[in-house]
């Protein structure tokens, strides 16, 4: 079975978030950016991946066009892993991490859609099978640096069933908010998106031992920092989490050997697909290191992430991005029911995207 067509699609789609405009990288989030990947077979067989994302999107896809399709038409779409690292070693001169691999990600969760579909299998059942059939889902807040919206927020999603929640703030009162309204006992984890040095880390940290974080999320610049974030678990006791900015295993072998992490955080449109978060996952279960995906997206991604889940009852819980969307891809079959999402049992990612949603909010 060869390797056909690849095509990138840029979405972008309306949505709602309980406060004003927020987002990351310079720009504020207006509408939900999503990159797919439509992989096509000789044998009629169509794989959906999505590769990382938002902003970064216009880059991504130039390198899926320019960089990955080139050397992938013909090719044998069922030889996974070898293909991916070939793909690596030939495209390494671009860059081993950063948007060459995003690019991969997305060929990659694709090619593992078409393996289950020519299966009859769920991916779930590829990796291994279904541990169990809903996964728990966290709610992951924008960021509003405004504590009665952190407080409306908090409560909102407590009352639609999640159990965890996750903040992106950077000072103490929203953390405190946090926890005034979720009460004791549940789990809150912060992630400050690398914005502290070291020393401002610390003190931070500090401040942050009385509202009992499940976990303390990116705290330090550059992410790669790990000898930085090892000082910073050590001292202080609050668990640590890192690697939604790392790509392939190696890196999670590096921050892992440093003792850097409780928390492993893959994100499969980032790490290198389905089969580097493999990878990664195998990892952090020999070191016994925690792991807990990366995954604030709503496309192939978000579902190929359920699906890996499904096959490991370790994991706590699935990132969920609490925001409301007008109209979605997959038609409501990924939305969390009571805090939790049912994982999909049809072939390949259990998911198919709704041509009339990417016809609707195509970029052209």
């Amino acid at each position: 079975m060869k390797i056909a067509a690849v095509e990138t699609i840029h979405l972008s789609y309306p949505f709602r978030h309980g406060g004003p405009p927020s987002g990351w990288g310079g720009k504020a989030w207006t509408e939900l950016q999503t990159l797919l990947v439509k992989v096509e077979t000789d044998a009629g067989l169509t794989g959906w991946g999505e590769a990382f994302g938002y902003n970064a999107i216009p880059a991504t896809k130039t390198a899926i066009e320019t960089m990955v399709t080139p050397n992938v038409i013909g090719r044998d779409a069922t030889q996974i892993s070898a293909l991916m690292d070939e793909l690596q070693l030939s495209l390494h001169l671009f860059g081993r991490y950063g948007i060459p691999i995003f690019a991969l990600s997305g060929l990659d969760i694709a090619l593992w859609d078409i393996a289950g579909k020519a299966a009859g299998l769920p991916l779930h059942r590829l990796i291994g099978g279904a541990a169990r059939d809903t996964v728990p889902a966290y709610a992951s807040l924008l960021k509003y640096a405004d504590t009665d919206i952190v407080t409306r927020l908090v409560n909102e999603a407590r009352e639609r069933g999640y159990q965890q929640i996750k903040l992106h703030e950077s000072t103490v009162p929203e953390v405190a908010a946090a926890r005034a309204a979720a009460g004791e006992g549940v789990p809150i984890m912060l992630d400050v998106n690398c914005v502290w040095s070291p020393k401002q880390a610390g003190q931070m940290a500090e401040q942050m031992l009385e509202h009992d974080l499940h976990w303390l999320e990116e705290p330090v610049w550059p992410p790669e920092n790990f000898d930085a974030l090892a000082d910073l678990r050590a001292d202080y006791g609050i668990p640590i989490s890192a690697g939604e900015n790392a790509c392939t295993a190696w890196q999670f072998r590096e921050m892992i050997a440093a003792e850097a992490v409780d928390y492993a955080q893959p994100s499969v449109t980032k790490v290198g697909g389905v089969t580097e978060f493999l990878k990664v996952a195998s990892l952090a279960k020999l070191e016994n290191v925690n792991l807990a995906p990366h995954s604030p997206y709503f496309g192939p991604g978000f579902a190929a992430t359920l699906q890996l889940l499904a096959a490991m009852p370790e994991v706590e819980a699935i990132e969920r991005f609490y925001v409301e969307l007008d109209e979605d891809m997959f038609d409501g079959a990924l939305t969390p029911m009571d805090g939790a999402l049912t994982v999909p049992t049809e072939p390949g990612l259990g998911v198919e995207p709704n041509p009339a949603f990417i016809e609707k909010y195509r970029v052209a």
